[in-house]
């Protein structure tokens, strides 16, 4: 039997509450998150035991993004939603179950592939660097035999470390379409909580299992937070009355439908992943520690682009859609222009602050087997990352633009350009700026695709108020620069400041001075330069009042 009962369409002001909600569980996430992986420095430090779960961790999140990440999201909310839209339930569960269990089935599979030939798939892609086999003496006498055993030969435990988080990837292929399907009912509660659940066991594992298993507790971890993803969602399956039904029909034509849409973002995807992939492969042969310290560089990178990009991105996407869907070109012009303009305004100093302030700030992870080298290593790199601030960002809106007129294969040629340049300038600068040229090669790849993606929607939308945009950027640039100034000209007296007798109160105190110091001056004078922007942010989020009808596909 039919459903009669439509889903109802969000209103802009629902719209405007689900982005404040995105961007604030996001903020406290990533605040989670970054207590999490503090823990796990203190615990682990940057050598190679840790380098082994950055590597290892690798390949299963990889999988994860292309099996049930934004690519899934992308191609099965559009496809579900016309069916709840028009109060078809039964066809929506049939579309939602026959997805699950494709993806499930192939997450499986894939699984048991990368489970039966990790050693290789370590030793050959991976980390080639490993395959020399390693005693770590560092450790003390009273350590394990287990634990003793496991620094032997980084190829196994890379391996081992491996196997075990494949669990979480498969468990993630079912809660990743959870997620769309509460999406798509406008639920976003359950599924933004969903990160934090997932540091909640990397947290256990870090915590207590790897006082009893070394960091193959870690991995654990890692699985029972991917269990806990799942488990938060369920009540939200509940409350609407998902159906699951045991059904595999590769005939559909709605489940064709979602994979003709999901392969060109899949491949998007894994070539950005595949780019990360190289920088790890390029690292594990430039020393030890150096796997983990591009990890950590990028985590702390991420954690700015993703409040900054990630959360502008969600929250643009369905008004760019719906303006798209009503012929509103105009509206769509000024919308994305109002997005980029807000990402420049915001990404620009924090790269700057980042370089500026990011030592203090780093040192405050201090402690454990992390000490004041290790610090300092992962500063190096973070400071090559800062300039990826700007550019993920910038790629977060535009490429939106494309996926807002449902073209996918334009964003998907520019990628392809954007890897040749990346593992390009990676083979290039590695040897020169050690693996902090890892990080300036991704940065500066992404920056062109931006660019090239910028040109085409400019020359196919007839313009994106660049005139406004370009006014933005020089205005930003002259704040920046003065914000820059007055943070250096007080640095030495800040670095002076010892008001604590903990290391980490000092540092946390400097860096949140340097920190407080550039903001105010920033701020002040975008007041003095009259960017308009400061004052209208919620009119570039949701520009055009009319736009009521929009879907959370991303």
């Amino acid at each position: 039997m039919t459903d009669t009962t439509a889903v109802q369409r969000p209103t802009s002001t629902q719209v405007a509450r689900s982005a404040v909600l995105m961007i604030g569980v996001l903020a406290f996430a990533k605040v989670f998150s970054l207590s999490e992986k503090w823990i796990g420095l203190d615990r682990f430090g940057i050598g190679s035991e840790w380098d082994t779960f950055a590597v290892a961790n690798q390949l299963p999140e990889q999988l994860y993004i292309l099996l049930a990440g934004g690519a899934l999201s992308f191609a099965f909310i559009p496809v579900f939603s016309g069916f709840l839209g028009k109060g078809d339930k039964d066809k929506a569960w049939r579309l939602s179950s026959n997805v699950l269990n494709t993806v499930f089935l192939v997450a499986l599979v894939a699984a048991i592939v990368a489970f039966i030939f990790a050693p290789q798939l370590i030793q050959y892609v991976l980390a080639p660097g490993f395959a020399t086999p390693v005693v770590n003496m560092s450790q003390p006498i009273r350590a394990s035999v287990v634990t003793s055993i496991f620094h032997v030969d980084l190829v196994a435990q890379t391996a081992g470390l491996m196997r075990i988080l494949l669990f979480s990837t498969v468990i993630f292929s079912v809660s990743g379409l959870v997620s769309g399907i509460l999406y798509t009912h406008q639920h976003f509660l359950l599924p933004a909580l969903t990160p934090i659940m997932y540091d909640v066991g990397n947290l256990l594992g870090v915590v207590v299992l790897s006082r009893y298993f070394g960091v193959y507790g870690a991995a654990i971890g890692a699985v029972v937070g991917a269990c806990l993803h799942f488990l938060i969602q369920v009540p939200g399956l509940i409350y609407y009355k998902v159906r699951w039904l045991p059904i595999l029909d590769w005939r559909d034509p709605s489940l064709r439908e979602v994979i003709r849409l999901m392969i060109p973002r899949s491949i998007a995807l894994g070539l950005a992943n595949f780019n990360l992939l190289m920088a790890y492969n390029i690292a594990s042969g430039l020393g030890e520690g150096s796997s983990a310290a591009l990890n950590r560089g990028y985590s702390l990178m991420q954690l700015p682009e993703t409040l900054i990009g990630t959360a502008m991105g969600i929250v643009i996407f369905p008004t760019l859609a719906a303006l798209n869907a009503a012929g509103d070109h105009n509206g769509k012009r000024s919308a994305l222009s109002g997005a980029l303009r807000f990402i420049l305004i915001a990404a620009i100093p924090a790269a700057v602050i980042m370089v500026l302030a990011g030592r203090p700030l780093v040192g405050i992870l201090e402690g454990g087997q992390f000490d004041s080298g290790s610090a300092g290593r992962v500063f190096s790199v973070l400071q090559f990352w800062a300039l990826g601030i700007v550019t993920h960002s910038a790629l977060e809106i535009v490429a939106r633009g494309f996926f807002a007129d449902k073209d996918m294969i334009t964003p998907l040629l520019a990628s392809v350009v954007e890897a040749v340049i990346n593992i390009s300038l990676a083979l290039l600068l590695a040897p020169r700026l050690g693996v902090g040229g890892l990080a300036l090669a991704n940065s500066i790849a992404v920056g062109v695709e931006c660019l090239i993606l910028t040109l085409i929607l400019r020359r196919r939308w007839q313009g994106i108020d660049e005139k406004a945009v370009l006014v933005t950027l020089g205005k930003t640039f002259a704040a920046t620069v003065v914000m820059a100034v007055a943070v250096m000209a007080v640095t030495p007296a800040v670095g002076a400041l010892e008001l604590f007798r903990d290391r980490r109160l000092v540092l946390l105190t400097q860096g949140g001075i340097l920190v407080l110091v550039g903001g105010i001056v920033y701020l002040v004078t975008t007041l003095v330069l009259r960017m308009e922007e400061v004052y209208q942010l919620p009119g570039l989020i949701l520009r055009r009042r009319r736009a009521e009808a929009v879907a959370m596909g991303d």
